[in-house]
């Protein structure tokens, strides 16, 4: 059976690509980079604020929300959008990557990943069919297949075997998911580790299946960037030019940059809420740690040139007082300044592929973060 297509590819640029997905909840522009909502919420940021900064899609986190409030619940409560506000396009992730993190005791069977949650330590069992139960309860647009994810560096025999236990489970979740109303859609993840032959066996099972969409997951865990790069070289041009690419859990402005033009699509990241919980902002000068005694009395502010009101308005010496402070409102705002940021970005090199621009916005990107921040203040 042909799987249903909701991609619209727009146009190229080298390998880069930009495009548009359309969903039951609205239409999301590619590239593009989904805020993580890991409980239903955005660390410190209004969902407004996200709006506002630009994003046309959010992320869920499975594994959290099956744990509390419960998937049943928010079923009953009108699904995620409604319980959350935001009503907007949603992916949801398959919650393993988050058992093989952060869950107790967890074991790996054909069947299921059994574990005990890191809340209470109660006893649960998420089979690839529980995790697309789960996901449609919540009312996601995007669902993800489960998968076991595996840090690298790891022994081949277990990087393997995880794969072809992902190839099979993908097998099973898309079985689960043929009742999933119309528009509603389903993406495979390629596995393999940092083995070239298993990226590339996983990325051809999984297209044998079929899936809406395709990821690539198992990056960003612990190996050197140029290792992830080379997986995306490896795997990209094996996906279907007509179906949109996900990069999950990627990271870092550069890491975005890099990996659209190797032919990605889609991205979701806890940087831009996580790193300004921690005084540290993201701007066209490259990341500027706040907590530096430097901006104390720089009456400046982080970037005057910046679309967004938050980064062109507070001084720097009020952000480092706040982040020295531990006030609460220096995380909200940087917070909204890096999400901001990110948008920003992701708005620019949409723009720049469709003029044909690319290559130059990239170099032109990557040389304004490697000059640096702008001087101190005398």
């Amino acid at each position: 059976m042909t799987v249903p297509n909701h991609f619209e590819l727009l146009g190229t640029d080298g390998a880069a690509r930009t495009g548009r997905l359309t969903t039951p909840h609205g239409v999301v522009r590619t590239p593009a980079f989904m805020p993580v909502g890991t409980a239903g919420a955005m660390k410190g940021l209004h969902w407004r604020e996200v709006r506002d900064a630009g994003a046309d899609i959010v992320l869920g986190n499975t594994y959290h929300l099956m744990l509390r409030p419960g998937a049943e619940r928010i079923a009953a409560l009108g699904g995620l959008q409604r319980f959350t506000t935001w009503n907007g396009p949603m992916l949801t992730d398959s919650g393993g990557f988050q058992v093989m993190s952060l869950a107790q005791l967890r074991k790996v069977n054909e069947q299921a990943v059994t574990f005990r949650s890191h809340i209470d330590g109660a006893a649960i069992e998420l089979s690839p069919e529980r995790a697309i139960e789960v996901q449609r309860l919540l009312g996601s647009d995007i669902a993800m297949q489960l998968d076991e994810c595996v840090r690298l560096p790891a022994d081949h025999a277990d990087i393997e075997r995880a794969m072809q236990l992902s190839l099979r489970w993908a097998e099973r979740c898309k079985r689960a998911f043929e009742t999933a109303p119309d528009g509603y859609m389903l993406f495979g993840i390629v596995q393999g580790g940092d083995v070239p032959a298993l990226r590339h066996a996983s990325a051809r099972g999984l297209i044998d299946i079929g899936f809406h969409g395709y990821a690539i997951g198992g990056l960003a865990v612990g190996e050197p960037q140029e290792v992830m790069l080379e997986m995306i070289e490896e795997a990209a041009p094996i996906l279907p030019t007509d179906r949109p690419r996900y990069l999950m859990g990627v990271g870092t402005p550069e890491d975005i940059l890099e990996a659209v033009a190797r032919g990605i699509d889609m991205f979701d990241c806890v940087m831009p809420t996580r790193n300004g919980r921690h005084g540290l902002a993201f701007t066209q000068y490259g990341p500027i740690n706040l907590r530096n005694a430097k901006h104390a009395d720089d009456p400046r502010p982080l970037d005057e040139e910046s679309d967004w009101p938050s980064t062109r308005n507070y001084s720097r010496a009020y952000l480092h007082h706040l982040v020295k402070s531990s006030e609460t409102l220096g995380a909200m705002l940087l917070s909204e300044i890096n999400t901001a940021y990110y948008q920003r970005l992701m708005r620019d090199i949409r723009a720049a592929i469709a003029a044909g621009q690319f290559e130059e916005f990239r170099l032109s990107t990557r040389a304004g973060w490697e000059r640096g921040d702008i001087a101190a203040r005398a």
